[in-house]
């Protein structure tokens, strides 16, 4: 290993221990979980090695033991193939390890189907699969949907899990949203409200998803509306919601009587926001896809 490796590392485990800590310190405030987080490797593109790719994961993983974390996650890979080996790795803390992978409903990088790439990950031992991130929610429950009928069709059964973008990404389901021409310094014309978000905490749950989150793009209430949505299925609100009614109920006191008849779910759910930019198109046209990427000879 290069001396540049083993400083980079030194200082990933000073921030690892660090960011336990944090997370511990909150977590303790309510009844949470802490969880070590590894994503995919800089050497696996250029030298496919399973043994250097292993060695790294391995290297984090006992990091976050000795700050006793409860769970372990491998997440933003977008090559099955690396997510097993991860898989692999932190199986032998003994610790539960979720999986979840930055793929479309079309597969990974390699074209391996989502269904596929779920046996894959529960062969290798994973508690939780699913995906997160480089695409909108509904374009990751959908893909999720086919990562639960390949682990049907083989006989398994595992838990799933979803972290979307906070973003609409529907013109560009394959490559993820830092394609598109607003990426990264104008995504929030593509921001989801949090009504978008209810939509999506319901169709996940219905789905038979049970670890609902969000990755990049999400706010603190667009958190607080997937609890809102499953507040029955978990039995309380979020502390949050003390700041206002749900749906809009706070309203009902607002001194204009077109905005008192907002305060009920059915405005909001309804409702299709403007943009507020005459010519604003409502998709656009992704300047650098996949398949330009395989033309192109570009690393993927």
């Amino acid at each position: 290993m290069s001396s540049i490796s083993q400083i980079f590392l030194f200082q990933g485990a000073q921030i690892n221990e660090a960011a336990c800590d944090i997370a511990r310190e909150v977590a303790n405030t309510g009844n949470a979980l802490v969880a070590g987080c590894v994503s995919k490797t800089p050497c696996y593109q250029k030298s496919r090695s399973e043994t250097e790719v292993k060695a790294i994961f391995k290297k984090q993983m006992d990091d976050f033991l000795k700050k006793d974390i409860d769970f372990l996650i491998v997440e933003f890979v977008d090559h099955v193939e690396e997510a097993v080996w991860a898989v692999e790795v932190l199986k032998t803390s003994g610790k539960p390890v979720g999986a979840t992978l930055c793929i479309s409903p079309q597969g990974d990088m390699q074209g391996i189907p989502p269904g596929e790439c779920a046996v894959r990950l529960v062969k290798a031992g994973a508690d939780i699969v699913g995906v997160n991130c480089h695409l909108d929610p509904l374009t990751c429950i959908h893909t999720v949907k086919l990562m639960k009928e390949g682990l049907e069709k083989a006989a398994l059964r595992t838990h799933l899990m979803i972290q979307p973008l906070g973003f609409h990404t529907p013109e560009h389901n394959f490559g993820g949203y830092t394609s598109l021409p607003e990426y990264p310094f104008a995504m929030e014309t593509r921001a989801m409200t949090r009504w978008d978000i209810h939509k999506y905490a319901r169709e996940a749950y219905n789905a038979g998803i049970r670890y609902v989150g969000g990755c990049c793009g999400f706010e603190a209430y667009h958190i607080r509306a997937i609890a809102e949505e499953l507040s029955a299925e978990r039995g309380s609100l979020p502390p949050a919601s003390e700041k206002h009614g749900l749906w809009g109920a706070a309203l009902e006191i607002h001194t204009k009587p077109w905005v008192r008849a907002r305060a009920r779910r059915e405005y909001w759910e309804n409702l299709l926001p403007a943009s507020g930019r005459p010519k604003c198109p409502s998709m656009a046209t992704p300047a650098d896809d996949y398949e330009h990427q395989l033309r192109s000879n570009i690393p993927i």
